[in-house]
């Protein structure tokens, strides 16, 4: 765990943007490590959980923030690798604030990751195959489940069995709902 958070402190150190949460301090104690963040009281998990499926331009404003922040660290060679709605904090004003980075990993061209992290329902194929990647593919797919539980109010992939689970999002399951993808087609089609 002091691992994690120290990656995160790290990383946290780097980044300045409006839509990653802000790390202002660190106290540490020889017992205890404190980070004194940015107050963002809200979550998009507990947003979506209340009032279930978004319009689409709540969805949008959303989904912009998430990308801005996503474009700003991979461009700062960071890449997150656990982005799902819980992770993804709401300020006052529900503005999208990017936490935890304790899996992220800094990127070096021409080195690949391959370490197998962050939550299942999210994760990209290349994540649950063990499969080497680069990094920010990971962070994308991400964010396209995000979009479709924004905009369907559910999971695109779910199975409490994780075997099951992994081959929906390998491809090898046909039961997605075709009203959900058509309005997730039909809103990628208005954000061009």
């Amino acid at each position: 765990m002091a691992g994690r958070v120290k990656r995160e402190i790290q990383y946290l150190k780097l980044l300045r943007h409006p839509h990653i949460i802000k790390l202002y301090e660190v106290i540490t104690t020889p017992t205890d490590i404190i980070m004194v963040i940015e107050y963002a009281g809200g979550e998009l998990f507990n947003y979506i959980v209340e009032k279930g499926r978004m319009s689409e331009d709540d969805a949008r404003r959303f989904f912009q923030q998430i990308i801005c922040a996503v474009e700003y660290c991979h461009r700062h060679k960071i890449v997150h690798r656990d982005l799902k709605p819980e992770n993804l904090l709401l300020d006052p004003y529900q503005n999208v604030k990017i936490a935890d980075f304790g899996l992220s990993n800094i990127m070096t061209d021409g080195d690949f990751l391959k370490t197998s992290c962050g939550s299942p329902n999210y994760a990209a194929p290349e994540v649950i195959s063990g499969k080497l990647y680069a990094g920010p593919e990971v962070d994308v797919w991400s964010c396209g489940v995000i979009l479709y539980v924004m905009l369907c109010g559910r999971l695109p992939f779910d199975d409490e069995y994780i075997p099951t689970l992994f081959k929906k999002i390998n491809g090898e399951w046909k039961g997605a709902s075709s009203k959900g993808m058509d309005e997730a087609r039909l809103f990628c089609y208005r954000t061009k």
